[in-house]
This record gives C-alpha cells, sequence and structure tokens, in this order.
C-alpha cells in the first residue's frame, strides 16, 4: 500500500502535468487519481483488494482530500497589455529557462516594471522559478517596456518572450 507521502508526491507530480487521471495497482491495492477542470486534485481514491478471505472485516474506503491552492489573484495583479503592438522594432525579453512567471519579488511588494517603465541592462524585470530555485531576470538591453506578454503565475517555456521592449 503506498504510504500518504507518496500519494501526495502522485499528486503534486500530476498537478505539474497536463495528465488527467492516473491509476496505480499492485499486489495488495489500487489507486485512482482524477484531476478537476480547473487543474486541482480534489479527491483520492484507493481501495485495497483482498489478498486472502477475511472473515466480518468489510472493505474499507479512504478518501483523502487535497487542500486547495491559494488563488494566484492574491499575487500581485500584472495582466499582459492588450495593444496592437508592431513587434518589428522591438526587443524580446525571453525566458531563459521553464518555470513559473514571476513580475514581482513578493506577494505584497509592486511588480519589478510595468508599461512605460525605463529599463538599464542590469534591470531585474521578473522572477522565473525553476526547480523551487527563484532565478532574477536581467533586461539586457536599455530601453522602455512597450508590453508585458505574460500573466503573473504563468508557466513559461524557454524561449517564449516575456516583454517588449522599444530600444533607447
Amino acid at each position: 500500500m503506498l504510504t500518504i507521502y507518496e500519494i501526495r508526491e502522485l499528486v503534486k507530480l500530476l498537478e505539474q502535468t497536463d495528465i488527467e487521471s492516473v491509476e496505480v495497482k499492485d499486489e495488495q491495492s489500487r489507486i485512482a487519481i482524477k484531476r478537476s477542470v480547473h487543474g486541482t486534485v480534489p479527491v483520492v481514491v484507493a481501495k485495497p483488494t483482498v489478498v486472502a478471505p477475511i472473515v466480518n472485516e468489510p472493505e474499507k474506503l479512504v478518501v483523502v482530500k487535497e487542500a486547495p491552492k491559494p488563488a494566484v489573484s492574491a499575487e500581485p495583479k500584472v495582466e499582459p497589455a492588450k495593444i496592437d503592438v508592431n513587434t518589428e522594432n522591438l526587443h524580446k525579453i525571453t525566458s531563459p529557462m521553464v518555470g513559473t512567471f514571476y513580475a514581482a519579488p513578493a506577494v505584497d511588494s509592486p511588480p519589478y516594471v510595468i508599461v512605460g517603465d525605463k529599463i538599464h541592462n542590469t534591470s531585474i524585470v521578473c522572477i522565473v522559478e525553476a526547480m523551487k530555485l527563484f532565478n532574477e531576470i536581467e533586461a539586457e538591453v536599455k530601453g522602455e517596456i512597450v508590453q508585458i506578454l505574460v500573466e503573473n503565475g504563468q508557466l513559461v517555456e524557454q524561449g517564449q518572450p516575456l516583454f517588449l521592449v522599444k530600444i533607447d
């Protein structure tokens, strides 16, 4: 039988993928985990299988509820600008790695940059969290932030544009 810690790890792995459900069986037990529409895993059901006949003992059903994650809206709200911009003459600041984009250093802090901010080569424009490491991303160019292309808390890919900058 899987321990509660192994089940929790399985749930965490499922949350990080596009897989909607997973089922694990062994000689003694069966566990099925299904993700809801919103990407959380609300219920885990484990049902032991009978290996030898047991007299006067009913089958057990275990239900574990995963605590809901806090809403991303509690973090600073930096939404991508919805303006039409000619991107040909603009520099794209891209993500150097796969991870989670954060616009501010903490939940209660203002964002590093907003549209219209002047930046320098060493200006920190955001954080990309990868494997519990928070990586500060520098602008590497001097100019003005024209557009923010991702939302706070959004997963980003390596090479994905994060900002558009009008170079000075």
